[in-house]
């Protein structure tokens, strides 16, 4: 007989298993039908199992979508040109979304993710902003457009068809080019906000 082991290391459970089972959940059957109850069921374990491991549905919802950013490729921090890892970072965030298509509603909803892995993300892209030339307000207005401006694009590109769209309906390729472009765009829309140097001094 075991002892002195919480429920969910009796079960055998470990965090990584509990986020898997439940992006299944999520995949299979929409976020109405992912509870406590139904990740347990999935697991074969008892309810109170998983709190070792997650609080609540809440906590859960949380986890998983700050789970996913560590799937995001980060520029070098000594990268040459920051608006380059910007467009980077930006775009490496777009395709990883797209990856979790099921995922992309509940960061709308949840207006992004805010665990440790977000927050790291947050910091790499202020840094990068900071290097353009920019200073606060605005690195923390353009962080804000940026990461809209990526998760809508990821909203509207989930559900689209993979290759062949129509006038009305773009591919998923064609959308791809188009965040490309409109990320160049917004990039330079954000450092013509510089402050013009004074050649003739102060």
């Amino acid at each position: 007989m075991e002892h002195g082991r919480a429920p969910g290391h009796r079960a055998g459970l470990t965090r990584t298993a509990v986020l898997g089972a439940a992006r299944e959940l999520l995949a299979e059957h929409g976020l109405a039908a992912l509870s406590m109850r139904a990740l347990a069921r999935r697991l074969d374990v008892a309810p109170n199992a998983l709190y070792s491991h997650i609080a609540n549905k809440t906590s859960l919802l949380d986890d998983l979508l700050d789970d996913v950013l560590a799937e995001v490729d980060v520029p070098a921090a000594d990268i040459d040109d920051p608006t380059a890892g910007l467009h980077q970072l930006m775009t490496s965030t777009y395709t990883v979304l797209l990856a979790h298509p099921d995922l992309v509603p509940l960061y709308l909803s949840r207006q992004g993710a805010h665990g440790p892995n977000a927050q790291r993300l947050g910091e790499i892209t202020a840094t990068l902003l900071r290097r353009t030339g920019i200073s606060e307000p605005t690195v923390t207005e353009a962080l804000r457009v940026l990461i809209v401006y990526t998760i809508g694009f990821a909203a509207f590109t989930s559900h689209l068809p993979q290759e062949t769209g129509t006038e009305h309906q773009p591919s998923t390729a064609e959308m791809h080019d188009n965040f490309h472009q409109g990320l160049s765009w917004l990039l330079t829309g954000i450092q013509q906000d510089l402050p013009t140097p004074n050649p003739g001094g102060a």
